[in-house]
Protein backbone atom coordinates (compact mmCIF):
# COMPACT_ATOMS: atom_id res chain seq x y z
CA UNK A 1 0.00 0.00 0.00
CA UNK A 2 1.55 3.69 -0.98
CA UNK A 3 1.74 6.44 1.36
CA UNK A 4 -1.51 8.23 0.06
CA UNK A 5 -3.51 5.16 0.44
CA UNK A 6 -2.34 5.17 3.49
CA UNK A 7 -3.08 8.22 4.57
CA UNK A 8 -6.47 8.37 2.93
CA UNK A 9 -7.74 4.79 5.08
CA UNK A 10 -6.08 6.59 8.43
CA UNK A 11 -7.78 9.80 7.67
CA UNK A 12 -11.08 8.15 7.24
CA UNK A 13 -10.92 5.39 9.79
CA UNK A 14 -10.39 8.55 12.62
CA UNK A 15 -12.21 11.31 11.04
CA UNK A 16 -9.48 13.62 11.48
CA UNK A 17 -5.72 13.47 11.61
CA UNK A 18 -2.70 15.73 12.49
CA UNK A 19 0.45 16.31 10.02
CA UNK A 20 2.67 15.39 13.12
CA UNK A 21 0.44 12.09 13.87
CA UNK A 22 0.72 11.20 9.71
CA UNK A 23 4.38 12.03 9.70
CA UNK A 24 4.93 9.91 12.81
CA UNK A 25 2.57 6.63 11.47
CA UNK A 26 4.39 6.98 8.27
CA UNK A 27 7.75 7.33 9.30
CA UNK A 28 8.24 10.80 6.78
CA UNK A 29 8.57 14.49 7.09
CA UNK A 30 5.81 16.76 7.74
CA UNK A 31 6.82 18.73 4.50
CA UNK A 32 6.28 15.13 2.44
CA UNK A 33 2.93 14.87 4.40
CA UNK A 34 1.64 18.65 3.61
CA UNK A 35 2.80 17.65 -0.18
CA UNK A 36 1.06 14.33 -0.39
CA UNK A 37 -2.40 15.89 1.63
CA UNK A 38 -2.53 18.75 -1.19
CA UNK A 39 -2.59 16.69 -3.48
CA UNK A 40 -5.54 14.46 -2.14
CA UNK A 41 -7.77 17.58 -1.35
CA UNK A 42 -7.49 18.51 -5.05
CA UNK A 43 -8.67 15.12 -5.63
CA UNK A 44 -11.14 15.20 -3.42
CA UNK A 45 -10.36 12.39 -1.01
CA UNK A 46 -10.01 14.40 1.84
CA UNK A 47 -10.09 18.13 3.14
CA UNK A 48 -7.05 19.55 4.07
CA UNK A 49 -6.83 22.19 6.87
CA UNK A 50 -4.15 23.91 8.61
CA UNK A 51 -2.29 21.02 10.27
CA UNK A 52 -5.07 18.25 9.87
CA UNK A 53 -6.52 16.13 6.99
CA UNK A 54 -10.15 15.74 7.35
CA UNK A 55 -12.70 12.98 6.32
CA UNK A 56 -15.05 14.35 3.86
CA UNK A 57 -18.54 13.86 5.45
CA UNK A 58 -20.94 13.81 2.60
CA UNK A 59 -23.00 11.60 0.20
CA UNK A 60 -21.19 12.99 -3.03
CA UNK A 61 -18.90 10.80 -4.75
CA UNK A 62 -16.06 12.37 -3.48
CA UNK A 63 -16.45 11.18 -0.27
CA UNK A 64 -17.88 7.55 -1.31
CA UNK A 65 -14.35 7.20 -3.49
CA UNK A 66 -12.13 7.36 0.11
CA UNK A 67 -14.11 4.39 1.46
CA UNK A 68 -12.35 1.43 1.37
CA UNK A 69 -9.72 3.48 -0.69
CA UNK A 70 -7.00 1.10 -1.00
CA UNK A 71 -9.26 -2.25 -1.84
CA UNK A 72 -10.61 0.07 -4.87
CA UNK A 73 -7.41 0.81 -5.79
CA UNK A 74 -6.58 -2.67 -5.92
CA UNK A 75 -9.77 -3.43 -7.95
CA UNK A 76 -8.96 -0.74 -10.69
CA UNK A 77 -5.60 -1.70 -11.02
CA UNK A 78 -6.38 -5.43 -11.71
CA UNK A 79 -9.15 -4.78 -14.49
CA UNK A 80 -6.63 -1.93 -16.04
CA UNK A 81 -4.68 -4.99 -16.66
CA UNK A 82 -7.45 -6.07 -19.16
CA UNK A 83 -7.37 -2.69 -21.25
CA UNK A 84 -4.89 -2.76 -24.60
CA UNK A 85 -2.94 0.04 -25.20
CA UNK A 86 -4.85 2.19 -28.61
CA UNK A 87 -8.18 0.56 -27.28
CA UNK A 88 -11.10 2.71 -26.88
CA UNK A 89 -13.91 1.40 -23.88
CA UNK A 90 -16.80 2.69 -22.16
CA UNK A 91 -17.01 3.44 -18.18
CA UNK A 92 -19.75 4.23 -16.28
CA UNK A 93 -20.07 6.12 -12.89
CA UNK A 94 -18.75 5.32 -9.34
CA UNK A 95 -15.46 5.70 -7.33
CA UNK A 96 -14.11 2.45 -8.31
CA UNK A 97 -14.77 3.02 -12.13
CA UNK A 98 -13.42 6.55 -10.74
CA UNK A 99 -9.98 4.88 -10.24
CA UNK A 100 -10.33 2.44 -13.13
CA UNK A 101 -9.93 5.50 -14.93
CA UNK A 102 -6.98 6.51 -13.13
CA UNK A 103 -4.79 3.92 -13.42
CA UNK A 104 -5.55 3.36 -17.32
CA UNK A 105 -4.21 7.13 -17.47
CA UNK A 106 -0.89 6.13 -15.44
CA UNK A 107 -0.31 2.71 -17.04
CA UNK A 108 -2.10 2.67 -20.21
CA UNK A 109 -1.35 4.95 -23.63
CA UNK A 110 -3.45 6.34 -26.49
CA UNK A 111 -6.47 5.20 -24.81
CA UNK A 112 -10.00 6.55 -25.26
CA UNK A 113 -12.57 6.49 -22.52
CA UNK A 114 -16.25 7.08 -23.33
CA UNK A 115 -18.69 7.91 -20.10
CA UNK A 116 -21.38 9.18 -19.28
CA UNK A 117 -19.27 10.35 -15.63
CA UNK A 118 -17.78 14.38 -15.21
CA UNK A 119 -16.74 13.24 -12.09
CA UNK A 120 -14.63 11.03 -14.21
CA UNK A 121 -13.60 13.25 -16.81
CA UNK A 122 -12.39 15.66 -14.68
CA UNK A 123 -10.56 12.74 -12.71
CA UNK A 124 -8.61 12.50 -16.16
CA UNK A 125 -7.69 16.30 -16.58
CA UNK A 126 -3.91 15.11 -15.51
CA UNK A 127 -3.34 12.62 -18.09
CA UNK A 128 -3.11 14.03 -22.07
CA UNK A 129 -2.16 10.54 -23.13
CA UNK A 130 -5.80 9.73 -22.93
CA UNK A 131 -8.59 10.97 -24.85
CA UNK A 132 -12.00 11.49 -22.84
CA UNK A 133 -15.42 11.61 -24.46
CA UNK A 134 -18.40 12.73 -22.35
CA UNK A 135 -21.63 11.85 -22.99
CA UNK A 136 -24.47 14.00 -23.39
CA UNK A 137 -27.18 13.85 -20.72
CA UNK A 138 -29.36 15.31 -17.68
CA UNK A 139 -26.73 16.67 -15.16
CA UNK A 140 -27.44 14.65 -11.46
CA UNK A 141 -25.79 16.81 -8.99
CA UNK A 142 -25.11 14.24 -6.70
CA UNK A 143 -23.63 11.55 -8.47
CA UNK A 144 -22.05 13.93 -10.98
CA UNK A 145 -23.27 12.31 -13.86
CA UNK A 146 -25.44 12.63 -17.37
CA UNK A 147 -28.64 10.55 -17.79
CA UNK A 148 -31.88 9.88 -19.55
CA UNK A 149 -32.47 9.99 -24.10
CA UNK A 150 -30.10 12.31 -24.55
CA UNK A 151 -27.59 9.86 -23.06
CA UNK A 152 -28.99 7.03 -24.77
CA UNK A 153 -29.10 9.14 -28.03
CA UNK A 154 -24.60 9.31 -27.36
CA UNK A 155 -23.98 6.45 -26.47
CA UNK A 156 -25.36 4.98 -29.52
CA UNK A 157 -23.20 6.75 -32.13
CA UNK A 158 -20.30 4.11 -30.42
CA UNK A 159 -19.16 1.11 -30.85
CA UNK A 160 -16.89 -0.39 -28.17
CA UNK A 161 -15.30 -3.85 -27.18
CA UNK A 162 -15.80 -3.67 -22.92
CA UNK A 163 -17.96 -1.17 -20.93
CA UNK A 164 -17.19 -1.19 -17.12
CA UNK A 165 -19.85 -0.62 -14.79
CA UNK A 166 -20.36 -0.64 -10.67
CA UNK A 167 -23.50 -2.54 -8.88
CA UNK A 168 -25.14 -2.01 -5.97
CA UNK A 169 -26.75 -5.74 -5.25
CA UNK A 170 -26.61 -9.15 -5.92
CA UNK A 171 -28.80 -11.59 -6.33
CA UNK A 172 -28.53 -15.59 -7.13
CA UNK A 173 -31.17 -16.22 -9.50
CA UNK A 174 -31.91 -12.59 -10.74
CA UNK A 175 -28.12 -10.84 -11.12
CA UNK A 176 -26.81 -7.47 -10.85
CA UNK A 177 -28.70 -4.17 -9.58
CA UNK A 178 -28.40 -1.06 -8.71
CA UNK A 179 -30.56 1.62 -6.16
CA UNK A 180 -31.31 4.33 -9.21
CA UNK A 181 -34.00 3.46 -11.69
CA UNK A 182 -32.29 6.45 -13.44
CA UNK A 183 -29.13 5.09 -13.59
CA UNK A 184 -29.86 1.51 -14.21
CA UNK A 185 -31.12 2.92 -17.84
CA UNK A 186 -28.86 4.83 -18.60
CA UNK A 187 -25.76 1.85 -18.04
CA UNK A 188 -28.60 -0.31 -20.06
CA UNK A 189 -28.38 1.98 -23.15
CA UNK A 190 -24.72 2.85 -23.02
CA UNK A 191 -23.92 -1.48 -22.55
CA UNK A 192 -25.55 -1.78 -25.92
CA UNK A 193 -23.00 -0.25 -27.22
CA UNK A 194 -20.12 -2.92 -26.05
CA UNK A 195 -19.39 -6.29 -27.07
CA UNK A 196 -18.67 -7.54 -23.49
CA UNK A 197 -20.28 -6.24 -20.23
CA UNK A 198 -17.48 -6.20 -17.58
CA UNK A 199 -18.76 -5.47 -13.42
CA UNK A 200 -15.95 -4.15 -11.25
CA UNK A 201 -17.08 -4.06 -7.63
CA UNK A 202 -15.64 -4.88 -3.91
CA UNK A 203 -17.22 -7.97 -2.65
CA UNK A 204 -19.31 -6.53 -0.10
CA UNK A 205 -22.08 -5.59 -3.03
CA UNK A 206 -22.17 -9.66 -3.20
CA UNK A 207 -23.69 -9.29 0.49
CA UNK A 208 -26.54 -6.51 -0.45
CA UNK A 209 -29.82 -6.52 -2.54
CA UNK A 210 -31.31 -3.24 -4.38
CA UNK A 211 -34.18 -2.76 -6.14
CA UNK A 212 -33.45 -2.71 -9.65
CA UNK A 213 -32.86 -5.07 -11.93
CA UNK A 214 -29.40 -4.14 -14.18
CA UNK A 215 -28.02 -7.18 -16.21
CA UNK A 216 -28.72 -11.17 -15.66
CA UNK A 217 -25.86 -13.59 -15.77
CA UNK A 218 -25.71 -14.36 -19.17
CA UNK A 219 -25.25 -10.69 -19.90
CA UNK A 220 -22.03 -10.25 -18.22
CA UNK A 221 -18.88 -11.62 -19.42
CA UNK A 222 -16.08 -10.46 -16.38
CA UNK A 223 -16.62 -9.59 -12.75
CA UNK A 224 -13.84 -7.69 -11.25
CA UNK A 225 -13.26 -8.07 -7.20
CA UNK A 226 -11.47 -8.43 -4.12
CA UNK A 227 -10.67 -11.98 -3.40
CA UNK A 228 -13.20 -11.60 -0.18
CA UNK A 229 -15.68 -12.84 -2.40
CA UNK A 230 -17.69 -16.05 -1.22
CA UNK A 231 -16.86 -19.18 -2.95
CA UNK A 232 -20.14 -19.88 -3.01
CA UNK A 233 -21.12 -16.87 -5.04
CA UNK A 234 -17.95 -17.33 -7.09
CA UNK A 235 -19.18 -20.58 -7.87
CA UNK A 236 -22.62 -19.64 -9.00
CA UNK A 237 -20.83 -16.63 -11.36
CA UNK A 238 -18.86 -19.19 -12.44
CA UNK A 239 -21.27 -21.30 -13.78
CA UNK A 240 -23.21 -18.69 -15.27
CA UNK A 241 -20.14 -18.30 -17.05
CA UNK A 242 -18.94 -15.17 -15.83
CA UNK A 243 -15.08 -15.05 -15.80
CA UNK A 244 -13.66 -13.90 -11.98
CA UNK A 245 -10.96 -12.32 -11.13
CA UNK A 246 -9.85 -11.51 -8.11
CA UNK A 247 -7.23 -9.45 -6.57
CA UNK A 248 -5.15 -10.78 -3.91
CA UNK A 249 -3.21 -9.34 -1.42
Amino acid sequence: MDRKTKIVELVNMNGKVSVKDLADDLDTSEVTIRKELTDLDQKGLIKREHGYAIKLDNNRIDTRIGINYGLKKSIASLAAESISDGETLMIESGSTNALLAEAIGKYKKNVTIITNSTYIANYLNAYKDIKVILLGGFYQRESQVNTGPLTKWCAEKFVVDKIFVGVDGYDEKFGFSVIDLERAQTVRDMAKSAKRICVITDSSKFREKSTVNLFSFDEVAYVYTDASISQEVKENLEKNKIRVKTYKK
